[in-house]
């Protein structure tokens, strides 16, 4: 017995050391699912914060895109993960709008997900092909009323804050579209340049480099104030058409992770995110796709769900939208 009792002990220690190492968060990469198709708001933001947080957390962290459902397949995958905080999701306030829609959803939003930061948030722009006669925002509204349906509009897929703007901006002024709705704004960017669709909604951060290089023309965006990268763009406000004098709409994205998340994974992950939304190189970054990067406690990115859930589902009922 004795001789075995110096054998045991060690056995234990290293079990004890195994169990410790392998607890170490995080040890071996992390994934985050962008649930949208390549080039839209959430693969970019999804991207950047990746770029940064391999340099923070000292692991690989992939950005993998499940495109479907406006969202929801992507977000499933997350919701149904373990919650060792391996696998995250970037998302935006649409989260809340989409399950209304649908009618359904294979997760409670509220009780699935484990905030952890707020990201960014990002007015949003409307946008034609430059060879289109609609020359500002007040032309498109004037069409979407004299020629109902007529006008397409693309956006990046039901329940997301793109098509929550263009509903917002229907409802306001009476103007009937005919909304096309994609997995991502990338595809029905590439659909606009090329004529297939009329226009767009989409974030500005996605739609900047477009805009810029001549491919899109901007007729109008939803924030407060000019975009300073785009001086010329007046804002929804400006637009002339009273109904729209008080229009304003972000797009808030958050990191998340599976509900349950132990204490001190989720501590150090929002830690993470604090170092890499306060460094001046990723500021930057976003400030150059009209985004304001800026971290959050996982209680204020909660309210902020709560406040989407308070303000735009209530239109959503009114509305009955729902997926034809």
């Amino acid at each position: 017995m004795n001789t075995l009792k110096p054998a045991l002990l060690g056995l234990l220690a290293a079990s004890a050391f195994a169990f410790s190492a392998h607890a170490e968060f995080p040890d071996r990469p992390i994934t985050i699912q962008a649930p949208y198709a390549p080039g839209g708001n959430i693969d970019v933001t999804a991207r950047l914060i990746a770029d940064k947080l391999k340099d923070v957390l000292g692991v690989a962290v992939l950005v993998d895109n499940r495109a479907g459902a406006s969202g929801m397949i992507g977000s499933n995958l997350v919701a149904r993960a373990a919650p060792d905080g391996y696998t995250l999701l970037v998302s935006a306030n649409s989260m809340v709008d989409i399950p209304v829609i649908y009618g359904h959803a294979p997760y409670d939003w509220r009780t699935a997900f484990t905030p952890i930061s707020r990201i960014q948030s990002v007015p949003g722009v409307i946008t034609v092909n430059p060879n289109s006669p609609i020359k500002t925002l007040a032309d498109l509204i004037k069409a979407g009323r004299e020629t109902p349906g007529k006008i397409t509009i693309g956006d990046s897929g039901v329940g997301t804050t793109n098509h929550i703007v263009l509903e917002l901006l229907g409802d306001a002024t009476k103007a009937k579209f005919t909304e096309v709705h994609y997995k991502g704004g990338g595809q029905a960017a590439i659909d606009v340049i090329a004529g297939q669709v009329m226009g767009q909604v989409d974030q500005l951060n996605a739609s900047l480099g477009y805009i810029k290089s001549g491919k899109l023309r901007a007729l109008a965006v939803t924030s407060d104030e000019r975009a300073p990268e785009l001086p010329d763009v007046p804002t929804v406000k400006e637009s002339g058409v009273p109904e729209l004098k008080n229009f304003t709409y972000y797009t808030i994205t958050g990191l998340f992770g599976p509900a349950k998340m132990p204490p001190d994974v989720l501590k150090k992950l929002n830690e993470a995110m604090v170092k890499v939304l306060t460094d001046p190189v990723t500021i930057k970054r976003f400030a150059d796709l009209t985004a304001t990067a800026k971290p959050s406690t996982p209680e204020e990115l909660r309210a902020m769900f709560d406040k989407e859930d308070q303000t735009a589902v209530p239109l959503i009922k009114k509305l009955g939208i729902k997926v034809e």
